[in-house]
């Protein structure tokens, strides 16, 4: 259990479902799973190591929150799991073979041909055009002061400007406003797990997600497809385009890399998903700040002396702990990705624990990050957990906001750079407050998502240390 080191009151517990009492029904439990999975989990979830169910819908069940189980299915003995049926059947439809769907030999093309663009040294190249896309994103505040903002929203705009940027040189097609919104609906339809699936029904039946989501996915398709084409056509004239993520993609097909289809599904999920954890995670963060006002005023003040002192964004990660604890503790309660999915592919045993071939595993951040067998306090926000003296009490396997093994995240060093940067440009200039329509509570449609979104107001803070140039 985790040590603080941390005035006890210096802490609130945000919205969260509160564990089930009771099992539901097998038509309460389709119900729950399509409204919100969070609402789902009982409390043997938030006490128990593991839940074994034999004979549960899809097969046998395992709920694994043991941090030494999590190894063993992740790492240790990974090549006997692959991805889980009921999550291919969410995503494989929006993201085809995308990384996160992609599994064997197309999986590791994928990764590889990715793999230099999120080196050290890549990433931090990219640390300055972040710097530039948060500055120019927090300056459209100036005109807001005073006013209600949707701060969910608006980190998903931030994120998409620096994706953007980094990635694709600023050469998405398409307008960032209408994709804002075509995220959300996308999330809302597809994005969630159909009762069809849960059943084991044909795949030719039709699900209503899908249905629902069908103009969102096509508005997607268009934009990779207009993006893929005014690259390619600087590809053809040689000098022209620049050497970034989408270009790497491009020159990476061939017999022995990707196909065109291959290459599309990747930058679809990188555009339609892999901005988005870090941008929910940022919300949450502000959100919970907001509520615990000693800690935001530590944070402005660590940021205001790195802005000062430290003109290099590359270094302000390790600069500002405790920026980053606040950052990582809202990760915790708020695992932008709070479900990994797999299934036995033969028998396995952990412990006492026997695992059968097709077993459904199940190791879902959302329990494991409140469990309270690990945590003391669990379901309290106190971002003292990962204040750097108390961050090797915390077991690698009980906190995964990036997921772990061999299909750990592969941008999780670009998502951790790119939120310190926006934090300390964003909390360096503004405080964002609370309102009366502030009542944010957490659903899951892939990412653990702000129902209602983040309503705050936009405060000027009064005084702060401008920052220094390089």
């Amino acid at each position: 259990m985790t040590a603080l080191a941390e005035p006890a009151a210096a802490s609130f517990r945000p919205p969260a479902p509160s564990p089930r009492q009771k099992p539901p029904s097998t038509l309460q439990m389709m119900r729950i799973v399509y409204r919100n999975p969070l609402e789902l989990w009982g409390e043997p979830s938030y006490n128990e190591p593991w839940i074994s169910i034999s004979g549960g819908i899809g097969g046998p069940l395992l709920i694994a929150n043991d941090p030494g189980l999590i190894r063993h299915v992740l790492v240790e003995n990974a090549k006997n799991y692959k991805m889980a049926r009921v999550r291919q059947k969410i995503l494989r439809p929006i993201l085809r073979d995308g990384l996160l769907t992609a599994e064997g030999e197309v999986w590791r093309r994928s990764r590889r041909a990715m793999a230099p663009v999120f080196t050290p040294r890549h990433i931090a190249g990219f640390a300055h055009p972040m710097l530039r896309k948060a500055e120019a994103f927090a300056a459209r505040y100036e005109g807001m002061v005073g006013d209600t903002v949707d701060v969910s929203r608006d980190m998903t705009l931030l994120t998409f400007d620096i994706m953007a940027e980094t990635l694709f040189s600023g050469e998405i097609a398409g307008n960032p406003e209408d994709f804002g919104h075509q995220v959300d609906r996308l999330f809302e339809t597809m994005g969630r797990v159909d009762p069809l699936d849960l059943l084991g029904a044909p795949d030719w039946l039709p699900r209503i997600t899908r249905i629902l989501g069908r103009n969102a996915l096509a508005f997607f398709r268009d934009i990779v497809a207009r993006t893929m084409e005014m690259r390619s056509q600087k590809l053809a004239q040689e000098g022209e385009a620049p050497e970034d993520f989408l270009t790497l993609l491009l020159r990476a097909e061939g017999p022995d890399g990707l196909s065109r289809q291959e290459i599309e599904d990747n930058i679809i999920t990188f555009i339609g998903a892999g901005h988005e954890t870090t941008a929910r995670a940022l919300g949450w963060t502000i959100y919970c700040l907001a509520n615990l006002p000693g800690e935001r005023e530590r944070i402005e003040a660590e940021i205001d002396h790195v802005l000062a002192t430290e003109p290099d964004p590359v270094r302000w990660l390790d600069a500002m702990p405790l920026a980053r604890a606040a950052f990582e503790e809202a990760m915790r309660l708020y695992p932008p990705a709070p479900s990994v999915n797999r299934e036995a592919l033969e028998d396995d045993s952990y412990q006492d624990l026997h695992i059968p071939k097709g077993t459904q595993v199940l190791v879902m951040p959302w329990t494991v990050h409140r469990h309270r067998k690990l945590w003391d306090d669990p379901e309290a926000y106190r971002p003292a957990r990962f204040y750097p003296e108390n961050r090797e009490k915390i077991d690698r396997f009980q906190y995964l906001p990036f997921g772990a093994g061999p299909r750990v995240c592969i941008g999780a060093a670009f998502a951790m750079q790119e939120a310190a940067i926006a934090l300390a440009v964003l909390l360096s200039r503004y405080r964002f407050e609370l309102t009366p329509e502030t009542r944010p509570w957490p659903v899951q449609k892939l990412t653990t998502q702000a129902q209602g979104g983040l309503p705050m107001r936009v405060v000027r803070r009064s005084s702060h240390a401008p920052r220094r140039a390089a």
